[in-house]
């Protein structure tokens, strides 16, 4: 089905989500760290290090910090470049360090993957990419060029060659690895960030249109009062103003008026008056509601509701949950856009469940998205007969993600799947060979029993001041 535009949240500005007090407190840990392996390096392995050089590279981050913190307020929001460019010095400043302490025999040499996982999380994929390559060199020039690190005594400890290359190699897989993992999760944690925003948004506005509804039902029904008694003493000014026209032109405006007023608020109470005020609806007047905005496209929509076995034959009453009718009106408007000629909605109801299933007639759902039906952003090409048929249909998944969720929000179980097998041959127009939609709920989540089920409420008792 069509779907809004999901460019609530886009990829550009991801690295707006990132304050740069996260950034510097960040940093404060590296160097806490970086000055605790140094002097624990010294004083308890007796290593020798160039300390003035090490000092003058963890020295350089505390500037950093500094200056980002007198500079900058405290909660700026910091851009793709300057994230990019933080990033890019905690990578050069731990190569400079690492140069110092021995290089990939410093096992402290795998913290390099930090900032290219923190990039894969927040930037581009051109920036991760930059800064991926440029830790992977590093890391290369690191394992030839270096100053050994030594004893007191003059000892200098080195690793074989190939724990070197292993170290290599597991550093540059690493930072392969865990760029692509972070990146892949956190795609998925932002579509269905965005994804259940628009739900929200959906439910949002169903719950508005229901509310606006009954606003006007109440409306229609407060003022029909009093337009009727304008209309019966417009009425009885006429009679009595038979002998001056002028002034019964008067009343017949007021009167012709007053039915106005009274057919533009029936008019605009239609779709709410007879259940708007109920919290509770029979099965097939919420799915007639749910259905009726695509009731006339020009396709046939049939709706057959049907008894289960062991269940009574009157079908029961449901709740009208904004979540419910809205899921239901996305499922039909999908199997409207892609039936042939012909839609159908058949309910089911027994004594412990109630089911929906939404059939058409077209060419079903592609068998390779069967698994994926539901998740929110799914792309798919589209042929050129498909541009064709629905020119105006750019359908992501959103659609369907939305009442998946707003339905499985009311206790509903949804399974999707085709009529025939579209690999194998598409079945005819007017027959149930496209794609089948089935909702089911536990029937105490939507039908519970209440008094106005079981009989009268009893005797009326006049009010106690």
């Amino acid at each position: 089905m069509a779907d809004p535009n999901p460019g609530l949240m886009t990829q550009q500005t991801r690295s707006n989500w990132v304050r740069l007090r996260t950034l510097i407190v960040l940093r404060w840990i590296a160097i806490v760290g970086q000055l605790a392996a140094i002097t624990a390096a010294q004083r308890f392995f007796d290593l020798s290090l160039e300390l003035g050089l090490c000092y003058v590279a963890v020295g350089a981050s505390i500037i950093a910090n500094l200056v980002a913190i007198f500079v900058y307020p405290e909660n700026k929001r910091l851009s793709e470049g300057e994230v990019f460019l933080m990033l890019l010095f905690d990578i050069s400043q731990l190569a400079f360090l690492l140069y110092l302490t021995g290089g990939l025999h410093n096992p402290f040499a795998l913290l390099i993957l930090a900032p290219v996982t923190i990039s894969a999380t927040a930037l581009q994929l051109r920036s991760t990419l930059v800064l991926g390559a440029v830790a992977i060199a590093l890391i290369s020039l690191l394992a030839f060029f270096h100053i050994p690190l030594r004893t007191e005594q003059g000892f200098i400890m080195r690793m074989p060659q190939v724990f070197v290359f292993g170290s290599w190699a597991a550093i540059t897989i690493g930072i392969v690895f865990e760029a692509v993992y972070a990146r892949r999760v956190t795609q998925e944690i932002h579509s269905m960030s965005e994804a259940l925003l628009a739900t929200q948004m959906a439910l949002a506005r169903e719950q508005k249109l229901t509310d606006l509804g009954g606003v006007v039902a109440a409306a229609a029904h407060e003022l029909g009062t009093p337009l009727a008694t304008i209309k019966l003493v417009s009425s009885e000014l006429m009679e009595e103003l038979d002998d001056r026209p002028e002034l019964r032109e008067d009343a017949e405006l007021l009167r012709d008026q007053a039915d106005r007023c009274r057919d533009i608020l029936r008019s605009m109470g239609r779709a709410g008056k007879d259940d708007l005020h109920l919290r509770r609806a029979p099965l097939g007047a919420v799915i007639r509601e749910a259905a009726e905005p695509h009731s006339d496209r020009g396709k046939d929509l049939m709706i057959d509701l049907t008894p289960g076995a062991g269940a009574e034959a009157g079908q029961p009453s449901i709740e009208r949950r904004p979540e419910i009718i809205h899921g239901l009106r996305n499922l039909v408007q999908n199997a409207v856009d892609f039936a042939e000629s012909a839609v159908w909605v058949e309910a089911v109801w027994t004594e412990a469940t109630i089911a929906i299933r939404i059939i058409d007639d077209g060419r079903g759902f592609p068998p390779y998205l069967l698994g994926r039906i539901g998740d929110p952003f799914v792309r798919n090409r589209r042929t050129q007969e498909d541009r064709k048929q629905r020119p105006e249909y750019e359908g992501m998944g959103l659609g369907l993600f939305i009442a998946k969720t707003l339905l499985e929000r009311s206790g509903a179980e949804l399974t999707f799947d085709n009529g025939s097998d579209p690999m194998t041959g598409r079945g005819k127009p007017g027959t149930r060979s496209g794609a089948i939609v089935e909702v089911i709920w536990p029937r105490e989540l939507i039908s519970p029993e209440s008094a106005h089920d079981q009989g009268g409420l009893g005797e009326n008792l006049p009010i106690e001041a």
